[in-house]
């Protein structure tokens, strides 16, 4: 009968430059280090044997790697047209965006859309927030998509993703965390 191998995990909460980290190490592991997503949880999987010096640098550059291949969040955006499609479809928005991406000039706001050329534009900030947020924000720049101001009329529209007051209170919290982080840099 074969013996258990030992595995020891590490839970580290999400912070303003790196998502929320589940770190294992196991007896089995002996050389390679890797990761993969589960939801917003990037699972690191590192050799216990790993010297405690080259623990902290290889997590770094995992994270790194991880982050340009997370599920809608990578570099070419396609990913996060098919979402924006997929909620626009879900909410019966009546919308179609042409193109959705992050970008990095816009520290004012979450998001800003083209009504008339479908595209949306989102900070590259919300990189670093849970998918649910993310699809907030999603639909409330589709919303703006159908009409152009924040009337009854936009709200309702807006109002359709179930979570919408939920992720204006946790973009507040974000936005404030970000703030008081720039302000100690």
């Amino acid at each position: 009968m074969a013996r258990a191998q030992a595995l020891r995990v590490e839970y580290r909460q999400a912070s303003l430059t790196t998502p929320a980290l589940e770190i294992r190490y196991s007896a089995k592991r002996r050389r390679t280090a890797t990761a993969w997503w589960e939801g917003a949880t990037l699972v690191v999987a590192l050799p216990a044997r790993m010297l405690v010096v080259d623990r902290e640098p290889t997590i770094q550059w995992l994270i790194e790697k991880s982050s340009k291949h997370r599920p809608a969040l990578h570099k070419g955006d396609q990913g996060l047209l098919e979402r924006a499609q997929e909620l626009s479809g879900r909410y019966d928005l009546g919308v179609e965006p042409r193109s959705v991406r992050f970008v990095s000039n816009q520290k004012k706001r979450w998001g800003s859309c083209t009504p008339l050329t479908g595209e949306i534009r989102l900070s590259d900030r919300l990189k670093l927030v849970p998918a649910w947020v993310l699809d907030a924000v999603l639909v409330h720049e589709l919303a703006h998509l159908a009409v152009d101001d924040h009337s009854a009329a936009f709200h309702s529209l807006a109002n359709r993703f179930e979570r919408q007051d939920e992720a204006t209170i946790f973009l507040e919290g974000f936005q404030l965390g970000l703030t008081a982080h720039d302000t100690q840099a």
